[in-house]
């Protein structure tokens, strides 16, 4: 049980905050993550603004897709993996090839700071910003 979990039990009102809570977690490391990706990858700060657009922009064309496509296992995350990277093309100087270098670089450190927080037991291992972290 992580610390959030422990001290958000109370219910209905509960689950709202904690869900509050993730959400703004996540939306913090995947928007970390992306920044990261693009400033080890295109070389230039694009500000966390862009980054924080990105990850919502994101977790949202995620949390869509899973809506409307949750009986498809292998589609739907191929599908939200394929939105994200358009959307990380769409906001960020290069071509295709930069967007999934940002986008794999993005996954592997949301990987590595949602672990160091799961560990520290603050947080469960998922970013929403972040497809499949």
């Amino acid at each position: 049980m992580t610390v959030l979990q422990s001290v958000l039990q109370a219910g209905g009102e509960a689950d709202l905050a904690n869900t509050l809570v993730a959400f703004t977690i996540n939306l913090v490391v995947g928007t970390g993550a992306i920044h990261l990706g693009a400033l080890l990858v295109v070389d230039v700060d694009t500000g966390y603004g862009r980054a924080a657009l990105t990850a919502l922009l994101g977790a949202l064309a995620w949390a869509a897709i899973l809506f409307f496509l949750p009986a498809v296992p292998v589609l739907a995350p191929l599908l939200g993996l394929v939105v994200w990277v358009t959307l990380i093309n769409w906001l960020y100087p290069g071509n295709w090839v930069t967007a999934a270098a940002i986008g794999v670089v993005a996954w592997f450190v949301a990987v590595v700071l949602l672990w160091v927080l799961a560990s520290a037991g603050l947080v469960g291992v998922e970013a929403l910003g972040v497809p499949g972290a």
